[in-house]
Formats: C-alpha cells, structure tokens, sequence
C-alpha cells in the first residue's frame, strides 16, 4: 500500500515542494518504508529528493529548496512488491521520451508478460523488481509509439488506454511530463483510490491536486474532492483539465480493506466517509457480539479499543450494547503501524514498544477488546496477553472485519497464507491461538453493509482477502505461490539488513531463492549476520558501476542530513519525554 499525490500551481513561480511534503506527510500512514518527490522547473527541467525514511527524515529545508518549480509529485511507499532498496524509492523517472515521472499505488500481476514484452519487443531497460517502474516504461513506449516532437492530451489518452488493455491488476498512478503537466488514472476496476480537487487562486485561476487520500485537499484548502473514476484518466495543465473514460465497463470494485484499516478516518473515498462506515461496522459489530455473548453466557464489563483504527467502531458497538468504554492503551506515537512493518520478529517487537496496558482499566474484569482486523494474529496474541498480564479475568477478541484467509494480490503485504491466523482455521481454534476466550468476527454482508449504505453505487468491493474472489478473475494459483515466497524473501532481506537473525532454516531457504542477489554478506561472509540490501549489478547504469542507484536525476537527499535531522527528532522526542516525567 503506497500514497500518491500531484501538485499543479497555476502560478509558475510557485514552490509546489512544500505543500508536496506537507501532503505527504498526511499519507504517512499508508507508507513508512521509503518516500520521494520530484518537481519540474523552468524549462522542464527535472528536481528530485527521495530515500528510504519517513517524510520528516528525508525532507529537509535545505532539499526542499532544491525542489524547484510549480508543478510536481510525490510517493510514499509501503513495499509489496520489489524490494525495500533505495533504487525503488519513487517516483520513478525516464528521459525519453519527453521526460516522465511516475507514483504508482497497487499491484500488478501479469508482470512477467510485461517484462517479456519490454525486453524483447520495446528494448526498454527495467532497473528494479518494482512494477512501478514497469508501468512507467509501458507508458512511456506507448507515447514513444506517437513519434512526435510534441504531444497533446488526445496522445496521453491513447497511451493509457492502451497501458490499461494490457496492464492486469490494480493501480492507482500519478505522472508528470516534463513542461506539460500533470496526470492521474486508475485502473478498470478502481481497486486502488486516487482522486482530486481545485484551489481558487487570488486571481480567479485554480491550483489542482490529486492524491490518494481526500484529507490532504481538505488540509491544503483544496475543495470540489472528486474521485477518478475506475478508467478514467485526468489531464491537468495550466491552460485546460481533461478527462476521459478509457475502457469498456468492467465491474466496480474499490477495495473494502481500505476502509476497514488503511485510510484515515477524515478521508472520504468514493463517496463514502470513511469516519461514517467504521461507525457503521461497530453497530453492525454490535448484533453479532450480543448474539455469541447471549450464546455462551457471558457477561462484558467493559469494551477498551486497540488503537487507533479501531476507536471509532469501538465506541459505537459499545453505546449499542449500553457497555463502559475505556482506552485501556497508552500508544506510543513513535513506533510505525505494525501490520505494515517487514518482518515477523519486528512485529513483535515492537507491539509493546508501541502499547502499554493500564492495569486500572483491566484487573478483575471481562474485556472486550475490538480491532480493526486480525491478519498474522502477532499483534493481536501480544496484546491479549499484555491485557492478562495486568489481570483482566477474561479476553473476548472483537474483529471489525471478517477473517482474513487469503493473499492479497493488489497491493496489500500479506505474504503467504500459512501465515494468516485465520487459514484452515476455526474460529474456537483462532481464539486458542490467541490466546483470547472468545474470538467475535465481523460477517461479510454486514461489513459490505457498513459501506454501501452510505453509497448506493457501491455494489461490489474487492473482498478477496476475506472470500479468495479476485475481481480481476485471472489469478492463478501458481502467480499466488510466487508472490507469497516473493513476499517472504523480501521482509527476511530486510530484517537481515538490520542486524537481526533469522531461524537457520529461513536463512538457507533464502540463500536459494530468487531474492538472494539482494544479499550482501556481512563482515563474517555468513548469510543471517549483519548485512545490507543492495541491487544485482543491472546493465551499465547499475550501481556496482559507480551510478546513483536512482539511476537518470540528480538525487539531492544526502545521508548526513537526513542523520541530522533524525538526531534533531529524537532530541525533541527525548526533551519532551523528560518534560512529561519531571511534571
């Protein structure tokens, strides 16, 4: 899951870097892996910073200045697929031709055809494992195919339909061709959110966005939100906006995952508020709860979310079923989103870096506990038993989702089945698992209630982590078996790269993997030791020939600032943590 967002100042000598930033700081939340922006000055000349970090880290004063120009666009990245190198950091960028950028939100998943086809028909160079890249260099070919000097918007329009006839899966993209303007598309189902919105300048013009997510047009003053229908592609100069519907109808089907945990509650997502519908899953929640309650005989004493996702669905199912609610957690800010995190052992790790349970809201009672959903059950086990520990008598687990039985394959991390708690599994032998008394699940139709009533149009979601169906209806089971190992490899590279070891049999699986050119052995020379991530030496502009590995700009982030700036976070951190403890 990744964030995207378009900035087009009509005044052009606008900076458009800051507000860039100051957006992608709003998508935070749906990407802490790694993030980018690039502008387009006078001439068309191209300006990038991106790394790997979060957005207060790898943005500065001093980078954003080099970000000149009015229009621009920014990513932030939540790796699914690729690898978590700096190469893949976005937006990707190629010269020719006319000089495009691209972010991409999603997953595609006919990659290898398309890798085929940019090889030995386009003789296009494909620098990294990133889809993104793959979708850019489709883009590209296809306005290569024009041979013009210049292009128009008719042009654009023709290259992505033709990317979206051959392109399967989900993507949510936003481009920029170097002095002409900006671009954003979703694919034929719209599985992936991207809308937009207007600014009204002092002159009477308008500044445009598009982003993921409405929250960061609501925080720029940008009003008129509008989403980019499924097929629809949106063309932004300074002089005309153009839309165009691409593809024949396929059925509409946003992903429902998206509401239940991704977004932000403030964002409104094809029409829907995202705030309203995790309030109608607490009182859709609530039924069920009262119903397997009532069957076992069990009295709550109290209803306590884990945050945060879940505070707003909690607070609902408890005022419907006349219970107390308590924030029973204390939630460390500083600690990222667990279920985004690469690898098992962070995970848990981290639960209680980033929770403590208040013994007062917990000892003697019989807690309910609601979350958003229940994907690995790493985090959920953890906190169960942090809840037992400080003496609660029992544990009843509330999921505000349905259980979560396969891979998602358009853009969300869940690296294999087998991983899921819920697989081949009961609900009893899922609340043994746990650890918890009772596991309560949210019902399919109840949750899919919780969003169309709010929006008649919506008729179908992709489900296909909760029911196995792919609305794209083209996954094959061996295209599962590959991206669950890819997956797999992946968060074992990266927890690798942070000194962390792994169990000796996942090493040795994964130094005969596919992913094990990522692997730089550490100072011992043995896999599972302190080690890096790095890019297989690719063509003559790979790293391994003294290239920057964000091969085509000039890259303005630089290590020791980006160091710097960490160092000036955690002194604030450290200040106000000794503040709060002499107070």
């Amino acid at each position: 899951m990744c964030g995207v967002l378009g900035l087009l100042l009509h005044d052009q000598d606008g900076q458009a870097a800051p507000e860039i930033c100051e957006g992608l700081s709003l998508l935070q939340h749906r990407g802490q892996d790694a993030c980018g922006i690039v502008t387009c000055g006078a001439k068309g000349k191209l300006n990038q910073c991106k790394a790997n970090g979060m957005v207060r880290d790898v943005f500065d004063p001093k980078s954003l200045s080099s970000l000149v120009g009015a229009m621009g666009i920014g990513h932030v990245r939540y790796p699914t697929a690729g690898s978590s190198a700096h190469s893949e950091a976005q937006p990707f960028y190629v010269n020719s031709p006319y000089g495009i950028v691209f972010a991409h939100n999603g997953n595609l998943i006919n990659t290898s055809d398309l890798k085929y086809f940019l090889d030995h028909e386009a003789h296009r160079h494909i620098n990294t494992d990133s889809d993104s890249e793959l979708l850019l260099n489709i883009f590209a070919d296809n306005l290569q195919k024009t041979g013009k000097f210049r292009i128009n918007e008719e042009d654009i329009f023709t290259a992505i339909g033709d990317l979206m006839r051959h392109c399967r899966g989900a993507y949510a993209c936003v481009a920029m061709i170097a002095g002409f303007g900006i671009i954003a598309f979703r694919d034929p189902n719209g599985i992936r959110p991207v809308g937009m919105a207007r600014r009204r300048t002092p002159d009477g013009a308008y500044d445009y966005i598009f982003s993921s997510e409405s929250v960061v047009a609501d925080a720029g003053g940008f009003g008129e939100w509008e989403d980019v229908k499924a097929g629809e592609a949106i063309i932004i100069t300074r002089l005309s906006v153009t839309r165009r519907h691409l593809v024949p109808d396929r059925t509409f089907a946003p992903d429902i995952f998206e509401y239940v945990y991704f977004a932000r509650p403030d964002s409104v997502l094809d029409g829907v508020s995202v705030y309203r519908s995790r309030m109608a899953m607490g009182e859709n929640l609530a039924a069920e709860v009262e119903r397997v309650l009532k069957e076992k005989d069990i009295k709550v004493d109290v209803v306590i979310p884990v945050p945060d996702t879940s505070r707003v669905s909690a607070l609902e199912l408890a005022q419907r079923l006349g219970l107390p609610y308590r924030e029973g957690f204390v939630k460390n800010r500083y600690v990222g989103r667990t279920f985004i995190m690469p690898g098992q052992q962070m995970r848990k790790k981290n639960v209680r870096r980033k929770l403590n349970a208040m013994a007062l809201e917990f000892a003697n009672k019989v807690v309910l506990l609601v979350d958003d959903s229940i994907v690995r059950g790493t985090t959920s086990k953890e906190i169960i038993q942090m809840a037992k520990d400080v003496g609660a008598k029992k544990v009843i687990f509330a999921s505000c989702a349905p259980p979560i039985r396969y891979s998602n394959v358009y853009g969300i991390d869940m690296p294999s089945r087998n991983e899921l708690v819920a697989f081949e599994r009961s609900e009893d032998e899922i609340a043994k698992a746990l650890g918890a008394d009772v596991v309560i699940y949210q019902t399919l139709p109840d949750l899919i209630n919780s969003v169309t009533q709010f929006n008649p149009d919506l008729t179908r979601f992709d489900c296909s982590v909760f029911d196995g169906v792919y609305v794209t209806g083209d996954v094959q089971e061996g295209y599962l078996a590959h991206l669950e190992q890819l997956r797999s490899d992946n968060a074992k590279i990266k927890t690798m790269s942070m000194g962390m070891s792994l169990p000796p049999d996942e090493v040795a699986s994964l130094a005969n993997s596919p992913a094990r050119g990522r692997i730089a052995n550490g100072t011992n020379g043995v896999l599972g030791g302190p080690s890096e991530v790095h890019e297989e030496p690719v063509g003559c502009s790979g790293p391994m020939n003294g290239a920057d590995d964000t091969v085509g700009l000039y890259n303005s982030w630089s290590a020791a600032a980006s160091e710097k700036s960490r160092e000036r976070s955690q002194g604030r951190s450290d200040i106000g943590g000794l503040s709060s403890f002499t107070s």
